[in-house]
């Protein structure tokens, strides 16, 4: 028994250190029974930017099986959907594209503006479409998630927890197993352009096979990934990474870890719903934006004038895209 326990503290341990001492919320878990292999701020409120988007399809599945509307139903691009922020097809009013065009651009490229279209034509409204998605969150027993917009752009009012995210990936590998191949697709082509995937580890990790990435200024970078290996699979949540880079790297760790030991996956003894709450309740979400994406103090006019006197040369400028992605 002595050993025992000890080699569960060892795992527990390993699996912390893989997380980074200052990581945001994380979890891994099995979806089809929903073994949780590793969990920390499961709890914890926080901006879903772009995995929002997860909501979104879940949401228009539904009227898919249900018939309002097919894969070749026409949607029209409204001066709503152009006023979007970028990531952004930047289609023009009264242009369109199908149903399935539409959910492939808003898994890969992330598009604001298309998940508004997805909105207008299943539901008729942004509006209508977001209380379909409350009310989806809710019978998936998403109790500390509530949605404002379709694509994740910044409101104050869209949380999430990882938890809440967890249950609604295994709800989306659950329900629509016809849907899967939607969420490996690496690039779409839409007329001329030729759209690649934000998700960097369905190209960099052995067996990834989904899910979706997301990033505002205040959410730092998230990501659902999904893997599978020799029939097992598992999903991992991150969020409040500081980069892509390390948001990639956590996720990796995290899943190679869980796949390293998958056959322990009874240590931690419990499922999604019945995992305790490991984070106080706090107010509201995490503000990251000062730590993401606010920039370096400028130079001085004298000390830049004096550094491209001395160079030469001219100053580039660089900018970061508070859009959800």
């Amino acid at each position: 028994m002595l050993r025992r326990a000890g080699l569960g503290l060892l795992v527990g341990a390993v699996l912390m250190a893989s997380s980074g001492a200052s990581a945001g919320p994380a979890l891994v878990f099995e979806p089809y029974n929903g073994t949780v292999f590793y969990a920390e701020d499961p709890d914890a409120q926080w901006f879903p930017a772009s995995l929002t988007k997860l909501m979104t399809a879940y949401v228009t599945f539904q009227a898919l099986k249900a018939g309002t509307v097919t894969p070749d139903t026409k949607l029209i691009c409204s001066k709503e959907a152009t006023e979007q922020a970028p990531s952004k097809l930047w289609l023009k009013v009264g242009e369109s594209i199908t149903l399935d065009v539409a959910l492939k651009v808003l898994i890969v490229q992330s598009a604001n503006d298309v998940a508004v279209m997805i909105a207008e034509g299943v539901a008729g409204s942004q509006e209508a479409f977001v209380q379909r998605m409350n009310e989806a969150a809710q019978h998936l027993g998403m109790t500390r998630t509530n949605f404002a917009n379709v694509n994740g752009l910044p409101d104050e009012r869209q949380v999430t927890t990882a938890r809440d995210l967890a249950k609604l990936t295994r709800a989306i590998i659950i329900a629509f197993p016809e849907h899967a191949d939607l969420f490996t697709t690496v690039e779409v082509q839409v007329g001329k352009q030729i759209i690649r995937t934000h998700n960097g580890l369905l190209v960099s990790l052995p067996g990834a096979d989904g899910m979706k990435t997301g990033f505002i200024c205040n959410s730092g970078f998230n990501v659902v990934a999904s893997a599978t290996r020799d029939g097992r699979k598992l999903v991992a949540i991150v969020l409040g990474e500081q980069s892509l880079a390390t948001r990639r790297v956590r996720a990796t760790d995290l899943l190679e870890n869980g796949f390293r030991r998958y056959f322990w996956k009874s240590l931690f003894g419990t499922s999604i719903d019945g995992l305790a709450i490991q984070a106080s309740l706090t107010d509201g979400p995490a503000h990251l934006k000062d730590a993401i994406c606010v920039a370096k103090p400028k130079l001085s006019a004298r000390k830049v004038s004096r550094k491209v006197s001395r160079k030469g040369g001219s100053k580039k400028r660089s900018t970061v895209s508070t859009g959800a992605n």
